[in-house]
Formats: structure tokens, C-alpha cells, sequence
């Protein structure tokens, strides 16, 4: 069923190969990316990649290995776990240049992340588009891997955190801090104000509580895969609810 509001958007009750969907070419979809658009972390898979090309120590990808476990078996992800782990990569590629983290990255979306991306959610996105909407990635991981995995799906465009670069090479430092809970939000409405985006109009979907501030900030919020504080609170506001958390142990 499906109702029309005192702006002219429609709102349609959702199944899994139906998202909320609007008809005003100022509506966009914004996606979170870990354990919402893929199965599991980018910044694991990144880890393992930067191992691999001898630019971290073997050791480092312990922190990520924890954050997939965390996340695997309690359905949760720590907020200050997370942004350690993110500003300590970032501490570790300092010194390596722009143009070949670009390449590692693109090498680790094609062989890494792709076959992990969730076709029911990447269904949601292209039914988003093909309705004339903007679809974006809001991610606290690099903007540099965000933007190609935005790319290959044929996605708007991408919003992440940005590491600074000086004389095409990463100097270890964040320009404006992880981009995580609050802050997506704010780049969201930022984003929002400058291609005249209508939030109220808009969807974004996430799978953890930490993006709850990024949810309330569209007329739309979609709960995926959602952290036991998320569903809880989708739960309570009548936020719709995917949950592909049963095929775990399966095919994604």
C-alpha cells in the first residue's frame, strides 16, 4: 500500500527487493558500508591488502581479525575500537603515496570486497536509481576505497574519511576527524545543501546504532542487518527492518 504526503513523495511499505522509494529527482539513498552494503569490514579487508603489499606489519591485522569477530558473534561493533583501529592505520601509511594506496585499493574492491557485497541490498540501491535518485556511501572508512567501491557499483558518488596529503603522499593525519556517527550526519546535511537534496525525502540505511544521528536525519531511516541497540530502536520508532543476519554461516 502506499500513501502520498503533503509534499507529493511516495511512501510505500518495503519487502526485500522493495525499498521506500520516492519519485522527486531531489531524493537520494544513503548507504553505510560494513555489515550494510557488504558483509562484514572494509577496513579488514584493506588490512590484509596493505599486509599483503608490505606496507603494515602482519600484526596489525589482529585488531581488524577482533572487529570481525566482535561483530560476527555479538552483532555489535565498539565505537572507540573502531576509530583506533582507523587512525592507527592511517598512522601506519603515513609516507606512502596517494597514487599507489589508490591502486592497492582498487586491486583489494576487485578481489576482496565485491564478492562480499550483499545482492539484496545492492538490488535496494539499483531500484534507488532507477527511480532517478542519487545513491551515496557514507562510510568511516577511506574516502579512496569508498569512492572505488561507489565506482565499480555504478553508485553518485562516495563520503569518507579523508586522510591528509602533502606532496602526493599521506601523512599519517585525518582532515576533519573519523567519519562516524555525528559526523556522518553532519556530512550528510552538508552534501545535502550543496547538489539541493531533500533529506525528508531521502533513505539512508545502516546497520549499527553508531549512524542512528545519520537514520534520523532522513525522512526514510532502513535498519540493516541491525546491532541489538539499532533494532531495538528501529523497533520502537517503526523503522522498516532488513535482516539478513540468518545467512551468516551461508551465501550472502
Amino acid at each position: 500500500m502506499a500513501t502520498t504526503t503533503a509534499e507529493g513523495f511516495i511512501l510505500t511499505s518495503i519487502s526485500d527487493s522493495e525499498p521506500l522509494c520516492t519519485k522527486t529527482a531531489q531524493a537520494s539513498a544513503f548507504f553505510d558500508v560494513d555489515n550494510t552494503l557488504m558483509y562484514g569490514a572494509s577496513m579488514y579487508w584493506l588490512g590484509k591488502g596493505l599486509v599483503r603489499h608490505g606496507i603494515i606489519p602482519p600484526r596489525a591485522i589482529a585488531r581488524f581479525t577482533w572487529k570481525q569477530i566482535r561483530y560476527r558473534f555479538f552483532g555489535s561493533e565498539h565505537r572507540g575500537h573502531m576509530d583506533a583501529v582507523k587512525a592507527a592505520t592511517l598512522e601506519l601509511v603515513a609516507g606512502t603515496s596517494v597514487r599507489r594506496l589508490k591502486h592497492i585499493c582498487a586491486e583489494i574492491v576487485d578481489r576482496d570486497i565485491t564478492p562480499r557485497i550483499l545482492n539484496p541490498v545492492r538490488r535496494l540501491a539499483e531500484t534507488h536509481l532507477n527511480a532517478g535518485h542519487e545513491v551515496w556511501l557514507v562510510t568511516a572508512g577511506p574516502k579512496e576505497l569508498a569512492d572505488i567501491i561507489a565506482a565499480r557499483l555504478g553508485f553518485t558518488g562516495a563520503l569518507g574519511t579523508i586522510a591528509e596529503v602533502s606532496d602526493g603522499q599521506y601523512t599519517g593525519q585525518l582532515q576533519g576527524g573519523i567519519l562516524h556517527a555525528e559526523r556522518k550526519a553532519v556530512a550528510v546535511e552538508e552534501l545535502a545543501a550543496s547538489r539541493h537534496i531533500s533529506l525528508r525525502a531521502s533513505t539512508a540505511y545502516s546497520d549499527s546504532a553508531n549512524d542512528i544521528p545519520m537514520l534520523s536525519a532522513v525522512g526514510q531511516p532502513v535498519a540493516v542487518n541491525p546491532d541489538r541497540k539499532l533494532g531495538r530502536h528501529a523497533h520502537r520508532n517503526n523503522w522498516p527492518t532488513f535482516n539478513y543476519r540468518n545467512r551468516l554461516f551461508g551465501s550472502w
